[in-house]
C-alpha cells in the first residue's frame, strides 16, 4: 500500500494496545476462516466477499478498502483484501479468478475496530503444492518468527531486517527490496519503516509502546518486482514464485507482543 502518511509512530499504553488487541484478534479470525475456504474452485473475489462480511458482523470495516483517502476513489484499493497468487508478490485485487490445485496464494487483511487497526498475512496452499512452494512457504514463515524475536526494547529496527534476510537466503531464497514493514496504528501506515534485509543496528531504537508490523515477502527467483497497469498489483519480474507472512506486533518491556494471533 502506499503510504501517504509517515507520522512518527505513536507510542501506545496499555489500553490503547488492548484496543489494537481486539482489532488484531479479528485479522486472524478472519485469516483462520479463509484457510477453510481455499482449496480449489473458489474464487478471491468469493474469498473477499467472506472476508469483508466477517469483519463488518464484527463492528470492525476494512482497512484496505478505500485506501487512501488522498486518491480519487476510482483510483483508490478497491477492495477488503490484499491476494496474491503464485508470481504474485502483493496487492493483487480479488476478482473472478478461481484458484487451481498447486497454486499459493499470500492474504493480507486489515481492520479497523474503535478506530485502532491490525494487519496480517499467510500464505496458504491450494490443494497439493510442489516441494519448492512448500520450503518457500515455510522458511517465508520461519523468518517472520526469527524476526519477531528481534523485537525487543533497546534494539534497532534493522536488528530484525537482518536476522530475517540472513534465515531467508541461508535456505536458498530472496527477500523482495522495496517493500516494506511499518508502524501502525490509528493509522494504517505510520514510521518507521521496515526493511526485510540490511545489516544491523541501524534505524529507529525500539522503544516500549511501538507497534510495528513485520511481513516479509521472499520469492523462489530473483528480487526484481514490477507493478501491473491496475496501479497496485506488483509481481516477480521472473515470473518466480512469492510468499509472504505478517504480524502485527508490540514491543513490550517483556519482549515482542503478536497482536494478530486469535
Amino acid at each position: 500500500m502506499p503510504r501517504h502518511r509517515r507520522e512518527n509512530v505513536e507510542l501506545k499504553n496499555a489500553q490503547q494496545l488492548e484496543k489494537m488487541r481486539a482489532a488484531g484478534r479479528v485479522v486472524a479470525e478472519v485469516l483462520d476462516l479463509l484457510g477453510e475456504h481455499v482449496k480449489p474452485g473458489i474464487s478471491t473475489g468469493e474469498l473477499d466477499r467472506i472476508a469483508e462480511q466477517y469483519i463488518r458482523a464484527k463492528g470492525g470495516s476494512p482497512s484496505f478498502k478505500g485506501y487512501p483517502k488522498y486518491l480519487p476513489r476510482e483510483q483508490r484499493f478497491p477492495a477488503t483484501l490484499c491476494v496474491a497468487v503464485n508470481d504474485v508478490v502483493v496487492h493483487g485485487i480479488p476478482n473472478g479468478q478461481v484458484l487451481a490445485e498447486g497454486d499459493i496464494i499470500a492474504i493480507d487483511v486489515g481492520a479497523i475496530l474503535d478506530g485502532w487497526h491490525g494487519d496480517a498475512t499467510r500464505t496458504y496452499a491450494v490443494g497439493e503444492v510442489d516441494e519448492e512452494s512448500q520450503r518457500l512457504m515455510q522458511v517465508c514463515e520461519e523468518s517472520l518468527a526469527v524476526g519477531i524475536g528481534q523485537a525487543r526494547a533497546g534494539r534497532r529496527i534493522t536488528d530484525i531486517s537482518a536476522a530475517i534476510e540472513g534465515h531467508v537466503v541461508a535456505n536458498g531464497f530472496q527477500v523482495v527490496r522495496n517493500l516494506f514493514g511499518h508502524g501502525i496504528g490509528r493509522n494504517l501506515h505510520e514510521a518507521p519503516s521496515l526493511p526485510h534485509y540490511g545489516p544491523p543496528g541501524a534505524g529507529p531504537l525500539l522503544k516500549p509502546g511501538m507497534v510495528i508490523t513485520i511481513e516479509p515477502m521472499i520469492v523462489a527467483g530473483s528480487p526484481d518486482v514490477q507493478v501491473l497497469d491496475d496501479g497496485w498489483t506488483i509481481i516477480t519480474t521472473d515470473g518466480a514464485r512469492s510468499a509472504q507472512y505478517e504480524h502485527t506486533v508490540a514491543i513490550t518491556d517483556n519482549g515482542p507482543r503478536i497482536l494478530t494471533l486469535r
